[in-house]
């Protein structure tokens, strides 16, 4: 039985209602003391994966923040079998979706996602079209490259010590937002670091207990320490996140055709025209896209 929201959530109600969505801010929770979170329990949910490549990912560790992030290598290991080998080197291992693997996980879930509603006083007429969970296990001195994903994030760290570096979304460009939404990807937007500005970073140096709130298109890199790091998090996205993701993919066109289009929000009207256009156009690119590849 998992204990209640408010029991294993400590979040400044203030700090939410101002900063949701906009600028990473931390909080305190209790998941690191949950029996399905000790190394048993991670174990024998990692059997549970056996050969099921779409619902794992393990690879190597960056060689450093900077790194493309498609550029590291993955690692042909099963989630049991990398488990295994954790002490023996830098890498990383993604558990998706362990809702799926362990009731346990999806009561978790269901209690987290009804807290954080309520702090952000309801969805506010916005429907859920994504919600689930992640387990991030990584060995010591291991490194995340730079990127960003379109979702909103809530982020628990469960064993170990981890350092975040994750900047608000404004250090996304317009651009880069439309070149990426444009491609109809749900996750992994790459970006140049270097060229990121510094006062936008937040630095979470994450130990067991702590979290923080991570909004959509917020780009950032982690490194672990000198241990084994373990961490949770919880993504969604609704009918608006992914309607703000069209208005970009829109903006792309217009911009080719020498318009300097209005950023998202600027126009509701506008904004809805544009994210009814797309939700078409996109498909229809992503398919074709796919077929020239195959061809190719």
């Amino acid at each position: 039985m998992i204990p209640s929201a408010n029991a294993l959530l400590s979040v400044d109600q203030v700090v939410y209602t101002t900063d949701f969505n906009t600028t990473p801010f931390s909080f305190e929770h209790y998941l690191h003391r949950l029996p399905m979170f000790q190394p048993q329990g991670l174990a024998e949910l990692a059997k549970k994966y056996g050969e099921k490549p779409n619902d794992y990912y393990v690879s190597h560790s960056a060689p450093t923040p900077g790194t493309k992030f498609f550029d590291v290598k993955a690692k042909t290991l099963t989630p049991d079998e990398a488990f295994a080998q954790f002490s023996l080197g830098p890498m990383r291992l993604l558990l998706k979706r362990p809702e799926n693997y362990d009731a346990a996980f999806r009561e978790l879930l269901d209690a987290l996602f009804e807290k954080v509603i309520e702090l952000r006083g309801g969805l506010n007429g916005e429907k859920i079209v994504r919600r689930e969970s992640a387990i991030f296990v990584s060995a010591a001195s291991s490194t995340t490259p730079f990127h960003f994903d379109p979702e909103i994030n809530h982020f628990f760290q469960i064993e170990g010590n981890k350092h975040y570096h994750v900047y608000s979304p404004s250090a996304v460009r317009e651009n880069e937002l439309e070149d990426f939404y444009v491609e109809g990807k749900t996750e992994i937007g790459q970006l140049d670091l270097a060229t990121r500005d510094k006062t936008l970073e937040h630095v979470f140096d994450l130990v067991p207990g702590s979290g923080f709130h991570q909004p959509q298109d917020s780009p950032h890199w982690v490194q672990t320490g000198a241990e084994r790091s373990v961490s949770y998090a919880f993504v969604y996205e609704t009918d608006a996140t992914r309607a703000r993701g069209r208005i970009f993919a829109a903006n792309h066109y217009l911009r080719k055709l020498g318009v300097h289009p209005q950023s998202p929000g600027a126009s509701p009207g506008t904004d809805n025209a544009k994210s009814s256009v797309m939700k078409v156009v996109v498909p229809v690119r992503r398919r074709i896209v796919r077929n020239l590849e195959r061809i190719r």
